[in-house]
């Protein structure tokens, strides 16, 4: 047997356990969108609350109203975000355009949404207006109403300024299903646009760094570019993903254990802007790790690629959209990169995240 061989074996095994909390608190690395978190949440959560809806464990829950009635897509998501300002937005706008993004890769088209306010004793009351403006500017631009919510205000010390949890949900008003299950060998993989913005722009807004780069964060709602691929080939599309946490490698992952076959990416086929490789290059960070907010991953069928990426670049926010890769018949379901240099190396979902709280 080759080393090689005993490595993927080794990782099938790893696979096969059944997922189990070994820490005995929370860590910061639970959070972070990665092993830890997904451990995490099958262990806990899906254990608890183990219904059919839950089982897909997407970006959102499809639900229909009654036999025959209308399919709906739910989804949450809370915001923890430091700073809470930062260039190209702030935890506002990021909470709208991060829960009308999952809706929209869920294939639904976004309606309405909620909010809830945990603030802490002292947080300036002019910094949560201008929070609230923004959240209703974005909503706006998203096309989608926050027609309810709820507030609670906690001690000083107890909190962080302010923490926002969205709920939303959608029309699925299109045929057919989107998932894991449908991607095929042959398949592209697309991504919106450049990827890493708003992880490393968060990370520059902490000032913990001294480094600086004319960036900001990509967060922007995704229906519209959405719209766009599900209208130019909408029996073409597999699956889609909005890469947050994690970034795009933790969500090709998830796509290729899913379907039980391999993703194999191009390296210089990702588009990363100068500012986010020369940062991530200086903290010895993978760019395919770092977060996004306003780029998303999609599967679409090879016949529909070409189709499927004049769509999206017709729209301004997927301008730059790009394809990076395809899936192969390889069983293993990993992702494989082909590197600059011409390797081929493993990239495997990281334990926890090198930039805890970028959401």
């Amino acid at each position: 047997m080759t080393t090689e061989q005993q490595v993927l074996d080794r990782i099938a095994r790893a696979r096969r356990r059944a997922p189990k909390v070994r820490e005995e608190r929370i860590t910061l690395a639970h959070g972070a969108g990665g092993k830890a978190t997904q451990t995490l949440v099958d262990d806990v959560f899906v254990t608890a609350f183990a219904n059919p809806a839950l089982e897909a464990l997407g970006d959102g829950a499809v639900v229909a109203l009654g036999t025959g009635g209308p399919r709906l897509v739910m989804t949450t998501d809370s915001f923890v975000v430091s700073p809470v300002f930062f260039p190209g937005g702030d935890i506002g706008d990021l909470a709208v355009n991060g829960t009308v993004n999952d809706l929209a890769v869920s294939g639904a088209r976004p309606s309405h949404l909620s909010a809830a306010f945990v603030l802490e004793e002292g947080f300036p009351v002019a910094d949560l207006r201008r929070i609230a403006t923004s959240m209703g500017e974005a909503a706006a631009r998203a096309g989608v109403a926050i027609v309810t919510g709820d507030t609670k205000v906690v001690q000083r010390g107890k909190g962080d300024g302010c923490y926002i949890t969205t709920a939303g949900v959608g029309v699925l008003d299109r045929p057919g299903t989107f998932g894991p299950g449908a991607v095929r060998p042959g398949d592209a993989i697309l991504v919106s646009g450049p990827i890493g913005e708003h992880g490393v722009t968060i990370m520059l807004a902490r000032g913990e760094l001294d480094l600086a780069a004319d960036l900001g964060s990509d967060t922007a709602p995704l229906n519209g570019p959405v719209a766009a691929l599900l209208d130019a080939v909408p029996d073409g599309v597999r699956v889609m993903r909005d890469a947050t946490r994690g970034g795009v490698a933790t969500v090709l992952n998830e796509i290729a254990r899913a379907a039980g076959l391999t993703i194999t990416v191009d390296e210089p086929a990702v588009p990363v802007q100068p500012p986010v490789a020369g940062a991530c290059e200086l903290l010895g960070i993978d760019p395919l790790y770092v977060a996004c907010e306003g780029r998303f991953v999609a599967v679409v069928s090879a016949t529909a690629a070409e189709t499927a990426l004049t769509a999206l670049r017709s729209h301004p926010l997927s301008a730059d959209a790009t394809q990076i890769g395809r899936v192969t018949e390889d069983p293993s379901a990993l992702v494989l990169l082909n590197t600059t240099f011409g390797g081929t190396r493993i990239v495997d979902v990281l334990v926890g995240d090198p930039l805890p709280r970028i959401c």
